[in-house]
This record gives C-alpha cells, structure tokens and sequence, in this order.
C-alpha cells in the first residue's frame, strides 16, 4: 500500500487511481496550477480529464490532504502542505511562490485586532516582493 493510499483512506476517502496520482503529483512539493496538475497526472495514468482533477482537488482540499491557495492575479494552486497555518512569499515579475513558516509558530498566527465576533483559528497572509532572479542586481 503506498503513503497516498493511506493518507486518502485515513481521511475517509475512496481509493482510486486518479486520487493517488494527485496527491502523488501534490507530495513532490510546489505550488501547482491545475494545469501543471492535470498534465503530470496524464503523464501517469492512460488518460484523465481536467474536470477530474478539479474534482479530486476539491476532494483533497476539503479532507485537509491539499490546500488551494490563490494569489492576486494568478490561478488558484494548490499544495500538499497543509494544517501547520504557513505563509506565502509571491514573486510580482514571474509569479514564483516559497513557503513562509508562521511567524508566531501556532494557529492563528496572527490576532485581528477586531475579530467582529468571529472564532478565529487561521490566518493567511502573503508577503510580496521579487525573487532573487527577479531583482535588478541579478541582472547586471
């Protein structure tokens, strides 16, 4: 039995041949667009549509096996770090993204200074800046 196949059934879900390959695809680390997805799944198995993937992505997602993350201006991503509350460092020229750990090291990382009545026990943030390949100075 391999590690997905544990993982999926650990959470409660069906094993299936498009659901290992996701999440195989998601634990080689990234943040991936559908597409990079769906393409690295075909590469895998005969054949899987598109919709497919959305699907087994939301499957995931919502069994905490894969977190979706979208950044202003890109398409949704997705990653298989998930339940540690990290962060994101977002490149504004080519659009790469690193992982932040939480600054503080536990859920939340952050408190609102008004919660506005909420229970809050997450939150998202994303730095901006240019990468190192990105920079001015690379360039010289």
């Amino acid at each position: 039995m391999t590690t997905g196949e544990q993982l999926l059934r650990a959470t409660g879900l069906r094993v299936t041949r498009p659901r290992v390959a996701v999440l195989d695809v998601l634990t080689q680390g990234g943040h991936l667009e559908v597409e990079e997805i769906t393409r690295q799944v075909r590469g895998r198995l005969d054949s899987v549509s598109t919709q497919a993937v959305y699907d087994v992505l939301g499957a995931l997602s919502r069994a905490g096996l894969a977190r979706r993350i979208e950044p202003a201006g890109s398409p949704a991503r997705f990653e298989a770090r998930v339940g540690d509350n990290h962060h994101h460092v977002v490149c504004r020229t080519c659009g790469t993204i690193e992982d932040v750990d939480c600054a503080v090291g536990e859920r939340p990382c952050l408190d609102p200074n008004a919660s506005h009545g909420f229970d809050v026990d997450e939150a998202e943030v994303t730095f901006w800046g240019l990468c190192p390949a990105c920079r001015p100075e690379a360039s010289v």
